[in-house]
């Protein structure tokens, strides 16, 4: 497998900047009592736009081998949170600290792992898809929808949302709350994503795009289970905007 010199530059950077901001994370909620939600989304928005932003840094060539190997890199990476690690690494707890809601343990990292599993086996035949029909520039949209309006929506509903309704999880009876305000925010975002990417569609396809693919991601996120919202949004997103191209 050939892997650029240029990716391990890049992702040297990367991991070291993302152990860097959720260890200040960590210390916000330890010392400062920051809340654990608006943490973990500081922590949601480096995962999705540091690695984007760096290619200004270090760029180097895409190709599957470079995907396949940034899966194995996240996988590791939570790995080091495992309890037998954290657990003897003051550093590591630290940082769990950063993500780690009280709410959601003992299932913090069984729902992460998972969600990002499950997230993988949707986006990888969706790639293959969008590539194969000269749609891949449109795969941003679900990014942008899951990356800016899934991460909004937890800080803005709790700071904003007094309106809430209930949701289940996996694993547990436990009831969770999201809130209509942080639901304006998956649907606003990707409302806009698809604006953004409008040179893609036809007159008629942008029209159907915008009445229905906002409305859709919302309730797959409104109604995917508690910290599972990514596979959802993924699988709910790239569906609608094939059908979208396929019906017009």
């Amino acid at each position: 497998m050939n892997i650029p010199l240029e990716y391990w530059q890049h992702h040297a950077i990367l991991y070291a900047l993302l152990f860097s901001i959720q260890y200040a994370c960590g210390l916000l909620v330890i010392r400062r009592n920051i809340k654990v939600n608006y943490t973990r989304k500081i922590n949601h928005f480096a995962f999705f736009f540091l690695p984007v932003s760096l290619l200004s840094v270090v760029e180097y060539e895409y190709s599957p081998a470079t995907f396949f190997m940034d899966i194995v890199c996240v996988f590791v990476f939570f790995t080091f949170f495992i309890a037998p690690i954290r657990n003897r690494v003051k550093l590591i707890s630290i940082m769990f600290y950063s993500f780690d809601r009280p709410e959601d343990r003992p299932l913090t990292l069984i729902w992460l792992f998972s969600q990002f599993a499950a997230s993988y086996i949707v986006l990888i035949p969706l790639l293959v898809y969008f590539d194969r029909h000269d749609m891949l520039p449109l795969i941003m949209i679900i990014i942008i929808a899951n990356g800016v309006g899934d991460g909004l929506a937890e800080p803005v509903g709790i700071r904003y949302g007094k309106r809430k309704y209930s949701t289940y999880a996996l694993l547990t009876n436990k009831k969770y709350v999201r809130s209509y305000a942080g639901s304006a925010c998956v649907f606003g975002a990707t409302f806009m994503a698809i604006l953004m990417y409008q040179q893609y569609f036809s007159t008629i396809q942008l029209i159907a795009a915008l009445l229905t693919i906002p409305i859709l991601i919302t309730l797959a996120e409104a109604f995917s289970p508690h910290t599972w919202d990514s596979p959802l949004i993924y699988t709910v997103g790239g569906v609608s905007i094939m059908a979208v191209f396929y019906v017009f």
